[in-house]
Parts: structure tokens; C-alpha cells; sequence
């Protein structure tokens, strides 16, 4: 038996790099950057430094990266700030989102009784841009959450053309980039959007540590209330070794883009190949199995199995060594379908297993090979 990691959509392997940088700064640089002293001011230094690495990446300026405890926090941070703070009556968003944006609305919803506006979605699951223009066509001072690549069925949201929607339309535009940030170039200045997310463990960095961008003169304000840092807009000691890996992840990630990016796409081209072959009747869901219009990092499948079946094929596939996943590990706890699914198959196809599957830099083709035997003698 092999072990094979197919899940890093919910998590990626840490980098050697990024794990030496940790443990130096947690040997040498544990003063509390609040603190005025030598000790202090040097992990003061380590976090401002990082923050001017990453805004360096995504061409912003340093003050307007916030550093958080992760991607759900920063959804909080502005979806709240942006409702209490800012006036907005009316929020835009999907079904499809990650629960961390979904959930954070309906809570508003009840809070404060924000209008909230759900876009239509073509049945592959990208958003129907002419009803998303509709949908802004409101008196209401209105903020758009859309996630830039979704997390289960991989597909990509055109952020340019929504960025321009929302500024023709004088409406804030939000969002989720977790499952983007160091996979894909960023020109923030290019996209004129108003906040954006990241979470450092999507692209090989530690857990526990993420960003927002927040882009100048927004007027949020904290969610989170204590001392003054992160210029007031996040209270808590910073957790330096985790920002200096944060900032080592996304360096590495950006510096190295393209050629694990071709790595990458290189082995999911390979198990689409090699599943459609082994397994004919294999569907794909969403745009995953289209390399032009979905993320290089992952692929979800319809399998032709029997509901009852089906029910034993992650335990199976756990017994044999490998880790994938049916929807998003926040929600793996659920005996529900993936909520995503839900809005774009078939009452007969939510029946199947649908299995995803997402790669990175420490997979390998032989492993591909392994799984997709696995899965075929499975199905026979």
C-alpha cells in the first residue's frame, strides 16, 4: 500500500524552506512586537517586512495587508465591518461560495436584515454574468462576495470583468482568493478590486495564518477588539513565526510560479487522460475536467457507481493510502451532499460518488497511476 495525498485543496505540505524559516524565527525572534525593546522591535521588523514582501507580489502598498488568523477570518473582518461599518444594504453572492462568505451573510441577514441576492449559475456552475449585471442594477448601497477559483469544482471566476462591473456600478467588490493566491499571478492594480483574502496553508505554508487585503480609505473597522495591532484593524499578539511562514510560502510560491504551475497541470492533464481511459462513463464536474476553464490544482469526478456503493468509496480509498475528498474538509464532518454539487447536479447524478482530487508539487505521476488502479478495481 502507498500512501497518496490527493487533498490539497484543503491543505498542502508545508515547504522545507518555509518550515526553517518557523522554527528561526521561533528560536531567535520571540519578542512580542508590541513590546518597545530590542526584542520587540525585531519581530516588529520581521512582520513589516513580510507585509512588504506580500503587498511587493500582489502590487499594493504595505498598509493595506492585514494579517489574520486565516481566510474564514478575513471573510468575517470584511463582511461584517462592511454591513456595520460602511452601510451596506445589500450583499451579491453565489450558492457556491465557501461557507466561511455563506455563512457570514445569513448571519448578517438576521443581524441587521441586509438584503442578500443570490446570482443565477449556468449548469457548469460558472456565474451568469448578464444576471449578475441585473442584480447591480439596485438604489441599495451594495458589496459583490465572489470566490476567485471555487474550491470543489475548480472554476475560475473572471475577476476583471467583475472588478469593472462593480466600479461602473459603485459597488464594493469582495473576494474569497484562497484557493488562488500563490497559484496564480495577482496584479491588484490591474484588478481594481476592493478586498481580497488568503490563507497561507493553500499554498505549502503553516496553518493558523492568512491576510486581507483591504484597499486604502475603506473605512472598515475591527471585528476583533483589543490592542491596536495590525493599524487597528485586527487586536492580538501576532503570531511572527507564522507571518514570517506566510511570507515565505507566497515567495517561494511566486518566484517558482511557472514552472510548478506547468508541473502541476501536467498531472492533472495526465489523470484525465488516465481516467477516461480506465473508466469510461467517469463525468466531470463543474469545469474540472476542462484545463482551460478551471484550475490546474484540482478535478472533481462523477463516478458510475451505486449509491450504496458509492457510500464505501473514501473509506476504501483511505484503506489503500489515499486522502481526497468529497467536497470541502469544512464541511467532511456532514452526511450532506456538497452544497456546491447540490446547485449543479442532477437529483440522479447527487446520487453517485462524486470525488475530488487536487495535486500539488509533491505528487507524482506514479501515484496518479495508483489511485486511478485503485478506483478501477473498485468500480469492477
Amino acid at each position: 500500500m502507498k500512501n497518496v495525498y490527493f487533498d490539497n485543496a484543503a491543505t498542502t505540505q508545508m515547504r522545507d524552506e518555509v518550515m526553517t524559516s518557523i522554527i528561526d524565527v521561533m528560536r531567535n525572534n520571540y519578542g512580542n512586537a508590541s513590546s518597545s525593546h530590542s526584542f520587540g522591535r525585531s519581530s516588529k521588523s520581521l512582520i513589516e517586512q513580510s507585509r512588504k514582501t506580500i503587498a511587493q507580489y500582489l502590487n499594493v502598498s504595505a498598509g493595506e495587508i492585514v494579517f489574520t488568523s486565516g481566510g474564514t477570518e478575513a471573510d468575517n473582518l470584511i463582511l461584517r465591518s462592511a454591513v456595520r461599518d460602511l452601510g451596506i444594504k445589500h450583499i451579491i453572492t453565489s450558492k457556491i461560495e465557501h461557507h466561511a462568505v455563506l455563512h457570514t451573510i445569513e448571519q448578517l441577514k438576521q443581524e441587521y436584515g441586509i438584503l442578500v441576492s443570490y446570482v443565477n449559475l449556468e449548469t457548469n456552475g460558472d456565474i451568469d454574468y448578464l444576471h449578475l449585471e441585473t442584480l447591480l442594477q439596485t438604489e441599495n448601497k451594495t458589496l459583490v462576495s465572489l470566490m476567485h477559483v471555487n474550491n470543489e469544482i475548480g472554476n475560475i471566476l473572471d475577476m476583471q470583468r467583475v472588478s469593472n462591473l462593480c466600479q461602473v456600478n459603485k459597488t464594493l467588490f469582495h473576494s474569497d482568493a484562497v484557493q488562488s493566491i500563490g497559484h496564480y499571478k495577482m496584479d491588484l492594480q490591474e484588478i481594481p478590486i476592493d478586498f481580497m483574502v488568503a490563507s497561507a496553508h493553500k499554498f505549502h505554508g503553516p496553518k493558523g495564518v492568512g491576510f486581507a487585503f483591504i484597499r486604502k480609505n475603506s473605512g472598515l473597522q475591527p471585528v476583533i477588539f483589543g490592542g491596536e495591532q495590525e493599524r487597528g484593524l485586527r487586536a492580538g499578539t501576532e503570531s511572527v513565526h507564522n507571518i514570517s511562514g506566510i511570507e515565505k510560502a507566497l515567495k517561494s510560491a511566486c518566484d517558482n510560479l511557472n514552472k510548478e504551475a506547468d508541473y502541476v497541470k501536467e498531472l492533472k492533464r495526465y489523470f484525465i487522460n488516465r481516467i477516461v481511459n480506465e473508466i469510461p462513463k467517469v463525468a466531470f464536474n463543474g469545469n474540472s475536467g476542462d484545463l482551460n476553464k478551471s484550475t490546474y490544482t484540482l478535478v472533481n469526478v462523477c463516478l458510475p457507481i451505486s449509491p450504496k456503493k458509492g457510500a464505501m468509496l473514501l473509506f476504501q480509498l483511505d484503506l489503500k493510502g489515499i486522502a481526497c475528498s468529497k467536497g470541502s474538509a469544512c464541511q467532511s464532518g456532514s452526511s450532506q451532499n456538497s452544497h456546491v454539487l447540490t446547485e449543479i447536479l442532477s437529483d440522479a447524478d447527487l446520487q453517485k460518488p462524486s470525488i475530488r482530487f487536487s495535486f500539488s508539487i509533491y505528487n507524482t505521476k506514479e501515484e496518479v497511476d495508483y489511485v486511478i488502479d485503485v478506483l478501477k478495481e473498485f468500480i469492477e
